[in-house]
């Protein structure tokens, strides 16, 4: 008896895209966006193919995607998108105190670039009230091209983000404003104004959960990490909380770092 091999690595891995989750992150989450006095708040949300298997506890959404591929048996249903999101939405956070945010389902349900718009008088902030798509081949090349990923960090075992709070509105607010300049600027192709959006985003990361940079778990020192590559580069930010992955924006090389390929409607 001869073993099949296996020739692509989604054999392995599955063929359920993978998510990154840009500027504006935690402006999905109601006990956040509650406190925006300038709603809706954006981020921005990447869908790139699974190429290789991304590293847990890491921002990238695998725990979401490893609930999609066991109920979407790995494959993505060619099915109405927004039933989709609700569906795993529910299947994840089915008896949870604390909840995923829906910026998670969509990311790896919505191709191409994505910016989600989240109000708290719409679906009590647990969804979008809008989603502003683009699939544009050419301008998803743009992006594989000027975003690397450094690896950082793992999240600790024992680590919560959620221990210090400083959801200041105009804090708040600002975040929300990250997420549309992060999208404004990849459709311009505005490597300075994606860079500027980073920062600006771990900026409020850093004043209304500092525990996402800085926690006793925590051995890294993350705050400095960040501060070198905001000063040698564009823009970086983290990709979720614990550190994760560097998001680094360059024309040239990042030591370390790789790129993705983002994934579009027409791939």
């Amino acid at each position: 008896m001869t073993r099949q091999s296996k020739t692509q690595i989604t054999d392995i891995v599955g063929s359920i895209p993978y998510r990154l989750a840009l500027a504006g992150g935690w402006i999905d989450q109601p006990y956040v966006s509650k406190h925006n006095p300038s709603a809706p708040g954006s981020m921005v949300t990447v869908q790139v193919e699974p190429e290789f298997r991304f590293m847990d506890r890491c921002g990238i959404c695998s725990s979401t995607r490893i609930i999609a591929m066991e109920i979407w048996k790995g494959k993505m249903p060619d099915r109405d998108k927004e039933e989709l999101v609700r569906e795993l939405y529910r299947v994840e956070n089915e008896g949870k105190i604390e909840v995923s945010g829906s910026q998670d389902m969509i990311g790896l349900i919505y191709p191409g670039i994505n910016r989600l718009d989240y109000d708290i008088n719409y679906e009590d902030g647990y969804f979008p009230r809008h989603i502003e798509s683009n699939n544009d081949p050419d301008i998803a090349a743009w992006l594989s091209s000027v975003l690397y990923l450094v690896p950082m960090n793992q999240r600790p075992d024992g680590y919560n983000p959620l221990g210090r709070k400083n959801f200041d509105p105009q804090w708040v607010a600002r975040l929300g404003k990250s997420g549309r300049d992060c999208f404004d600027a990849i459709i311009n192709k505005d490597l300075n104004g994606l860079g500027a959006s980073f920062n600006d985003c771990m900026l409020c990361w850093e004043t209304i959960l500092p525990d996402v940079v800085e926690h006793p778990t925590i051995k890294l020192d993350l705050k400095a990490l960040l501060r070198f590559y905001q000063e040698n580069y564009p823009g970086a930010m983290f990709s979720g909380c614990g550190g994760g992955y560097m998001y680094v924006v360059s024309e040239t090389p990042v030591p370390g770092g790789f790129r993705v390929k983002v994934r579009t409607q027409n791939t």
